[in-house]
């Protein structure tokens, strides 16, 4: 008896694929011989083979004109085949393979290396802007300081940059995934892969290259064609937060839709005055830019948020169970929570669904397109409409009407919540929390909180930035150095621009900014601004009517920012080597 593998690349061609695959099996079988064969389609890849079955191999077959992987094969006698002729005879395949190989081939093992790696990383966070990109140059940095070959590939909100090469994939040994949101997998089946947060990027760049090289797992085995796709999630559940993941992932996917439809509608009021979408404006440019910005960008925050969150969970059989619900509860008032809760109802639901129906192989392609998103789409949306959306609903009004009435010290206390959470981890849980709260209302057209949640996520960077000015003695030259960067990302609302100072003295430099933030937030709500775009920092500011109260809103953000200063100077102890320089430099000045 033989061992042989075989390799599939059919593309769209799932089914014909399939088929193939079957017909091999069924012609080792009657020939008294063992095949492995493993699918590469649109799909993604079905059933990798296991990379410690290569050495027993007697040979492969390649099968198709796609990606084979053939540098895997290294060692094996090769045979190469058309998709159509395994259908019409794949026992003359077989023979054909069986008789290019010698009984006695088997493949030689890679040497292994023990001098530098090639390794290739994603870094991803839910805003995708700092914790990105300050991710990827902490590996980059550790990397090549290890004496590794490094290429990371960042997917921020703007999309993917320095996208890796299908041939830099290939020949990495290692692949590194230092993400905060869902990352697609299924382009590394059968590579090594470590995952974690972007934090230990952050941190320790270094030890966590050495731990990616030392505990990295192969990504695959025999799976599903519905689970191929999605290969190590739950590990990836174990490893990560869980829940809080997935609704960072789908906030990071709502994000655009609210900040394209905010600004066209602020664009939209600028141009036609505040009842532009009127009928009788019909035609006109501002209730053109409205219609797209109110009835079409914002009416599909909700969705793409329940979409994205039940993708997170159950990866693509999730986003149409996911959506339907989040346009369900868009029309019944759910608003966000309920998108919230559709996205959890979705993506749990359809990954039940997925880990218990079991199917002949010949019908696995169609769990992933109809089997899954049919039954996690009548799942989600019969819940939707009969259980949980018409109290999700009543709560969300009494909470928005709550909101909107909010006056004197009950708005105050809010501010003050919201602005202290924004300061608290810079980009971390507990200022994603408050911020994706003050998001989501948006969709319910309260707007009060998301503009104390800018302003405060501006303070932390702003006041340090202006403290390194006003209060020099208090930081090092580096830290003084990084205060301008930290002004260009305060004002441009990145929060993470404080992390930094932060890290290095977390003990005084967090409650100075926490005090400052707090200020803020107070400060927004007391005088009623509101903020309709949820990013964007002060390059929104001049557009009409994106924020309502601006000169309030200016003080609010210019108070935080004194008082973060003021708490630095008090709080922090005047540097060392400047605190001894300053008595040398008044003697000599005095002897002179």
């Amino acid at each position: 008896m033989a061992n042989l593998l075989a390799v599939i690349a059919a593309g769209d061609l799932t089914t014909q694929a399939v088929l193939a695959a079957e017909a091999l099996r069924k012609a080792a079988a009657t020939l008294g011989h063992r095949i492995d064969v493993e699918l590469r389609t649109s799909l993604g890849t079905q059933s990798p083979l296991d990379a410690a079955a290569l050495p027993a191999a007697r040979g492969v077959i390649l099968v198709g004109d796609g990606d084979l992987g053939e540098e895997r094969f290294a060692g094996l006698a090769r045979t190469t085949a058309g998709l159509d002729a395994v259908l019409t005879n794949a026992r003359a395949v077989l023979e054909t393979a069986i008789g290019a190989a010698p009984a006695g081939t088997r493949s030689t093992p890679a040497p292994a290396t023990a001098g530098p790696s090639r390794i290739v990383a994603i870094t991803s966070c839910p805003t995708g802007i700092a914790h990105t990109f300050m991710a990827a140059e902490g590996i980059q940095q550790a990397g090549t300081e290890l004496g590794h070959t490094v290429r990371v590939e960042t997917q921020g909100s703007v999309g993917a940059r320095d996208t890796l090469t299908e041939d830099e994939i290939r020949d990495a040994d290692v692949v590194l995934i230092a993400a905060d949101t869902q990352v697609d997998l299924s382009r590394f089946a059968g590579k090594r892969v470590f995952q974690s947060g972007t934090k230990p990027a952050i941190n320790d760049g270094k030890a966590l290259v050495r731990r990616a090289l030392a505990e990295a797992k192969p990504l695959g085995g025999a799976v599903p064609l519905a689970d191929a796709v999605s290969a190590g999630k739950a590990e990836r559940a174990a490893q990560r937060s869980g829940p809080y993941k997935h609704l960072m992932t789908g906030v990071s996917f709502m994000l655009p839709f609210v900040v394209t439809g905010g600004l066209l509608i602020a664009i939209a009021f600028a141009l036609g005055g505040i009842y532009v979408y009127e009928e009788s404006n019909a035609g006109t440019l501002g209730y053109a830019l409205f219609q797209i910005g109110a009835k079409a960008a914002f009416a599909l925050m909700v969705p793409a948020l329940a979409g994205y969150i039940a993708f997170s969970i159950a990866d693509r059989p999730g986003i149409a169970p996911g959506m339907v619900g989040g346009m369900l509860a868009s029309s019944i008032g759910a608003g966000f929570l309920g998108g919230i809760v559709a996205g959890f109802i979705a993506g749990y639901g359809t990954a039940f669904l997925n880990s218990h129906i079991r199917l002949h192989r010949n019908l696995e392609g169609l769990k992933p397109v109809l089997i899954l998103p049919l039954l996690g789409s009548l799942l989600t949306g019969l819940l939707m409409i009969y259980v949980v959306g018409t109290p999700v609903a009543e709560a969300l009004a009494w909470l928005s009407a709550w909101l909107k009435g909010m006056q004197g010290s009950s708005a105050i206390l809010l501010g003050l919540l919201i602005g202290a959470m924004m300061a608290f981890d810079m980009g971390g849980p507990v200022n994603k929390a408050a911020y994706a709260f003050s998001t989501g209302l948006i969709a319910s057209q309260v707007y009060a909180p998301m503009a104390a949640a800018m302003a405060a996520g501006m303070v932390p960077p702003l006041g340090l930035a202006l403290a390194t000015k006003l209060f020099a003695d208090r930081f090092t030259h580096d830290e003084r150095e990084a205060g301008n960067a930290a002004a260009v990302l305060g004002i441009a609302f990145i929060t993470e621009g404080a992390i930094p100072f932060a890290a290095r003295d977390p003990l005084r430099v967090i409650p100075a900014l926490m005090a400052g933030g707090a200020i803020t937030g107070a400060i927004s709500m007391a005088v009623g601004a509101e903020l309709k775009v949820p990013h964007g920092g002060i390059f929104v500011l001049p557009i009409p009517n994106a924020v309502t109260h601006l000169l309030g809103y200016v003080v609010a953000l210019v108070v935080g920012t004194v008082v973060t200063a003021v708490a630095l100077r008090i709080l922090k102890k005047p540097v060392a080597g400047l605190a001894a320089a300053k008595p040398d430099a008044a003697g000599a000045g005095a002897h002179a």
